[in-house]
């Protein structure tokens, strides 16, 4: 991490003096100005991280009631498995925040696999998916999990098939689609990625005092955000309202032969090497583990990491630098984060056909 972004604090005016060249009538006049101009900006740089109004949908899958129906009923079917014990929902499990708690997803014949499950929330608003992005789209993404042989080791025409041999499903693929023959692997990862774009964090102390109420937050929480935006550099790849810019980085952890990003990268594309999805930040779990292959336990060790400055490789991403900060600081940028955090939605398990 770098500073980035940091909150301007106008220096200069805070020194004016009656009678100097910028004074503005008088002392207390300054000092007005000064306050004045400080929320301004700080307005200015909480707009950059408010939540929007309206949840993004393509226009080839526009939101329906009725595909959100059958993208959830997918979602939590372990039919769609070819064991037939393992959802979606098995490892974005949405009593542990639509992920699996796990260090390292475990797949098919209970194979641990290499990577850490993703949380699903507020994936509307991405543009690349996966770890390493490959996925384009949240319905190219659907397929994914499905017909890789170490998760659901499914094959689409194995789905469709134990689809339409489920009679219930029939209707609602038809309420879904309108045509006589509904049931198709497009239609299933576009069921899927509708209910998964209607998955989105509720509103979190943050975005309350985003929005203008100074109670919503406390003081140790607000100098947090102030490091987070300034000293510490993490709004330099955690931007937007989402906290991430669903982009790719190599931010120096212990590498193995995951190269990430960098195994679809020309070998002469460097910045590649090792270099991962940035996570979002919203409902972040305070018990970890953290990063791509959940190889740090604790925020504590998170902190570490960055203040440390990552291994240094030809890779490595020019935003990690190391940098210097105290215990309270470290205290103040942890309250920031636990700001983010919304009370869970209720979900009802829906009742499969």
């Amino acid at each position: 991490m770098r500073a980035i972004l940091p909150i301007p604090v106008l220096i200069a005016w805070a020194m004016v003096v009656c009678g100097g060249a910028y004074a503005v009538t008088t002392c207390s006049g300054a000092a007005t100005a000064t306050a004045d101009a400080s929320q301004q900006d700080l307005a200015a740089l909480k707009a950059r991280f408010r939540r929007p109004e309206s949840v993004p949908h393509p226009k080839a899958n526009p939101l329906t009631p009725e595909k959100v129906a059958l993208g959830k009923a997918l979602f939590f079917d372990p039919r769609l498995s070819r064991s037939g014990s393992v959802s979606c929902a098995t490892c974005h499990n949405p009593s542990l925040g639509w992920s699996d708690g796990l260090t390292r997803a475990v797949g098919f014949g209970m194979v641990p696999l290499p990577r850490r499950t993703p949380p699903v929330l507020n994936l509307a608003w991405g543009t690349a998916f996966q770890w390493d992005g490959r996925a384009d789209s949240l319905e190219a993404q659907a397929r994914m999990p499905i017909t890789a042989p170490d998760e659901m080791n499914m094959s689409m025409d194995l789905v469709v098939e134990r689809l339409k041999a489920v009679p219930g499903y029939a209707p609602l693929f038809r309420n879904a689609f309108g045509s006589e023959e509904p049931i198709g692997a497009r239609h299933v990862t576009a069921a899927l990625a509708t209910f998964q774009r209607t998955l989105v964090s509720g509103e979190a102390p943050f975005d309350r005092w985003a929005l203008g109420d100074e109670s919503a937050i406390g003081a140790d929480a607000k100098r947090g955000f102030a490091l987070f935006t300034g000293k510490a550099g993490c709004a330099a790849c955690h931007s937007t309202w989402r906290f991430t810019d669903d982009s790719f980085h190599d931010i120096g952890l212990k590498a193995g032969n995951d190269l990430g990003r960098g195994k679809f990268a020309p070998p002469s594309v460097t910045a590649m090497r090792y270099a991962f999805k940035t996570p979002s930040l919203r409902d972040l779990r305070m018990e970890g583990p953290y990063m791509h292959d959940g190889q740090l336990g604790s925020l504590e060790a998170v902190l570490d990491h960055y203040i440390k400055g990552g291994e240094k490789r030809p890779s490595l991403s020019f935003e990690m630098k190391p940098f210097e900060m105290s215990e309270r600081e470290r205290r103040d940028l942890v309250a920031f984060l636990e700001t983010l955090k919304a009370e869970p939605a209720a979900i009802t398990l829906p009742q499969l056909p």
